[in-house]
């Protein structure tokens, strides 16, 4: 009789167990399939030949001719109810030395948290792009197989410039309608120095889409400090003029416009940078710069383009830009052809080869701002081959 109640008293710890371990493994598959951790990345190296790189011709490797090499986190927890919990942390590095770009920060490229709601739109805080690189930087030619067609030195900043200590929120998409607004804070006692607000829209209607958005600036730590909206050590860092490092505030608008018909997307943009009281350097040969801190140095690009699927691992795009720049009273222009074409090996992996032509009047040296240095003359002339692979 006792073996025969021991026996049986060990059988239910037993069922007890594998059903507190049944129960355990649920739970884990429960939470596993309410959040989720994505790491991703893209690896983009290439071969570039500029005709007049500060006076001589040159070949070198270059890391991110397409898109800018990086490796990163994306968190997405389900909370319920439709809100969801997003986070999103991302590392920028150079491919040929695996150093970290943007100052040498860990997450140098975008890092922040936030909650997203089907109902209400997203509040995001942290290290972030603003509306202008959001939604106009998709619409730039630089988007589709010439991935550096940038405008020149980068005068709206769509490479290097995320603003810190930021909040932004993106309403959800009605009717076609998406709208964006951010503020960043300055982090200092002078509430107005070094913060930056902004606020965009887009929408899109079938096979057309528009996006506008406006950006503001006030005294940006260019060279003062790294702990307002504007570090010291991310913007215009291409620029080879003095005293866009300099300005007391800066001012962004765009507009800009894609269509597709068939195989073709058609695009149209216009960018307006504005610089203001910028206290030293020049940008005009023989000009003497606004000095002083008075004035102001201003930017006008406007960008035509069309990329097109010849098949579907095959795609090419030609673009056109033409940037008006204006010193106090001296101005010059800029004209620069951009084409390329991508093979895609498969959906991830893609050879491409991209070439720039830029032309400027004669009071300006050419740069095609991949080159690294402008020319010694008002032409430039660049080619790169290069591979991308995403994971």
């Amino acid at each position: 009789m006792k073996n025969t109640i021991t026996r049986t008293l060990v059988t239910m710890r037993r069922k007890k167990s594998i059903l507190a371990l049944g129960a355990l493994m649920a739970t884990a598959g429960m939470a596993h399939a309410q959040s989720s951790v994505t790491l991703f990345g893209i690896l983009d190296g290439g071969i570039l030949y500029t005709n007049n790189n500060g006076g001589h011709s040159s070949w070198q490797t270059l890391s991110g001719p397409l898109l800018a090499p990086r490796w990163g986190l994306r968190v997405v927890e389900d909370l319920g109810g439709g809100l969801t919990a997003v986070s999103h942390l991302e590392n920028g590095f150079s491919q040929f030395t695996g150093a970290s770009l943007q100052g040498g920060r860990l997450f140098g490229r975008q890092a922040w948290t936030g909650l997203s709601s089907t109902q209400y739109g997203t509040l995001t805080m942290g290290r972030q792009y603003s509306p202008l690189q959001d939604f106009i930087a998709p619409l730039l030619i630089s988007s589709g197989a010439t991935g550096s067609a940038l405008h020149p030195l980068d005068n709206e900043g769509f490479l290097t410039y995320r603003t810190d200590n930021s909040v932004k929120y993106v309403s959800p998409l009605y009717a076609g309608f998406q709208a964006e607004t951010m503020y960043a804070f300055s982090n200092s006692p002078n509430f107005g120095t070094n913060r930056s607000w902004s606020v965009g829209a887009t929408y899109t209607n079938g096979n057309l889409k528009l996006a506008t958005a406006y950006v503001r600036l006030s005294e940006p730590a260019f060279n003062k400090d790294t702990n307002g909206a504007i570090p010291s050590d991310s913007y215009f860092s291409y620029s080879m003029t003095p005293f866009l490092a300099t300005a007391s505030s800066v001012q962004e608008w765009a507009v800009a416009g894609r269509y597709a018909v068939g195989h073709a997307n058609f695009g149209l943009l216009y960018t307006n940078t504005r610089f203001e009281n910028p206290s030293t350097g020049s940008l005009f040969s023989g000009a003497t710069g606004s000095g002083g801190g008075t004035g102001s140095v201003r930017f006008q690009n406007v960008e035509g383009s069309v990329r097109y699927d010849f098949a579907s691992d095959l795609i090419g795009s030609l673009g056109e830009t033409y940037t008006h720049a204006t010193e106090g009273p001296a101005s010059g222009n800029y004209w620069q052809t951009n084409a390329g074409v991508s093979y895609f090996l498969s959906k991830r992996t893609n050879l491409y080869v991209d070439a720039f032509y830029q032309k400027t009047s004669r009071n300006l040296n050419a740069w095609i701002m991949l080159t690294g240095a402008p020319s010694s003359t008002s032409t430039q002339v660049a080619a790169v081959f290069g591979l991308c692979h995403r994971f």
